[in-house]
């Protein structure tokens, strides 16, 4: 009887009721949206920066990260690489010769880092064959092939099939210059990168360095990233000469950035419970005065206050568990599509890309994460109520009559 009576006393205002759930609804639409957009950017900069940059692990000389000096190799490079491939949870592993360079065209000259690859490799762990967009991927019987990025060639003047003199350091300390033919241009998500990285094949850059078949990085992609510490501890024990790493020891910054944002999304979570505190007790205590000789009739024919007390309790959560899963539903078809389709933020890509994100941003989010809305909504509407409910409690039946 007491859920009947509540049930009507809801709908006994429709508009003040229509408001209140939606004001839920609005409220945790809100909530998921933003973890699931908060979410799909921080993968997005996740994912770019492994997919790039510094993949899952990372091997190198122990003393090669403290000043990235080219006399720090790693011999047997080949060797390496196939070992590295047949591990277990390994996707992809590739090796690398890096050096700082002075690039010089007919308009100018910069510093960049060359990154000599091995082709094959390198396309399995960056894929970097699919972000040509101009010109041609290393071809086998080339000589002195260089990929750099369209914005820096834009910056250099420098055209496909330009030939640009690099200038860098051999394994003897010698300044060493050499011309190359540009190939290839590419484009990425990540505008640093693109400044600064240029790409050469691994064996003919060796030839130049004075020395074959070495390498000062090897870059492992893996099946799953849930097996990384897994992997970097099984890696470490087979090649303890060398050390290894994983993305987050390498980039602490990515950690930094997704707790920020993880905390930032959940500051606006409980603005907005919050918000919805006061509006559910704004709401009740107005249901409630206007019922104030309703109240006293009833408590002065035998409902006694306990009942009073939760027939104000469940008001509330029922508006709470009619709003909550109509809110629960708009954001899963919100974030499903959005999943699907994503959201383009071209009119913001050039800032997006300073940052390593991506031009378009696919949400996503823990399932878990309905479950604790749902469970949120509740505690919400309980703790609204609360007020309102007590307010009643305290009438006293022979002054409610009473009252005008």
């Amino acid at each position: 009887m007491l859920f009947k009576i509540a049930w009507r006393n809801i709908w006994r205002s429709h508009t003040r009721s229509l408001v209140v759930i939606g004001a839920i609804v609005v409220g945790v639409w809100a909530v998921i949206f933003l973890m699931s957009f908060s979410d799909g950017m921080i993968k997005s900069y996740i994912n770019n920066s492994i997919e790039s940059e510094i993949s899952h692990i990372q091997i190198h000389h122990p003393d090669f990260p403290k000043d990235r000096d080219a006399i720090y190799v790693m011999d047997q490079a080949a060797a390496l690489q196939q070992s590295l491939q047949g591990m277990e949870h390994v996707q992809a592993a590739t090796v690398r010769s890096l050096s700082s360079a002075m690039i010089a065209s007919a308009k100018g000259a910069r510093g960049v880092q060359i990154k000599a690859v091995d082709p094959t490799g390198e396309a399995e762990v960056t894929r970097l064959d699919e972000k040509i967009t101009e010109g041609e991927y290393f071809s086998a019987d080339k000589k002195n092939q260089l990929i750099l990025s369209k914005r820096l060639a834009e910056k250099l003047n420098i055209k496909l099939r330009s030939k640009i003199v690099l200038t860098f350091t051999n394994l003897n300390g010698d300044i060493t210059a050499t011309a190359m033919r540009v190939v290839g241009l590419y484009e990425n998500d990540n505008a640093m990168i693109e400044d600064l990285v240029v790409y050469t094949p691994l064996s003919d850059f060796n030839q130049i360095l004075g020395k074959e078949d070495i390498a000062h990085e090897a870059a492992i992609f893996l099946k799953d990233p849930e097996y990384l510490d897994t992997v970097q501890a099984a890696m470490q024990k087979q090649y303890p000469q060398f050390l290894v790493e994983t993305y987050k020891q390498i980039s602490p910054e990515i950690e930094l950035f997704n707790s920020q944002m993880q905390i930032s999304t959940i500051m606006f979570t409980v603005i907005v419970m919050l918000a919805l505190v006061f509006g559910i007790i704004n709401t009740m205590l107005m249901a409630v005065l206007e019922r104030i000789r309703e109240l006293g009739m009833l408590m002065a024919v035998g409902m006694n206050k306990v009942r009073v007390f939760f027939m104000i309790v469940l008001e509330t959560v029922m508006l709470g568990l009619v709003g909550g899963p109509v809110g629960l539903g708009l954001a899963y078809l919100t974030v499903s599509y959005f999943n699907r389709n994503g959201i383009d933020l071209g009119n913001w890509s050039e800032a997006m890309r300073q940052f390593g994100m991506s031009r378009i941003v696919y949400t996503t989010i823990n399932p878990g994460i309905f479950i604790i809305l749902a469970v949120a909504v509740v505690i919400t509407a309980l703790v609204g109520s609360l007020y309102p409910a007590w307010k009643a409690v305290r009438l006293r039946p022979v002054d409610a009559i009473r009252r005008i």
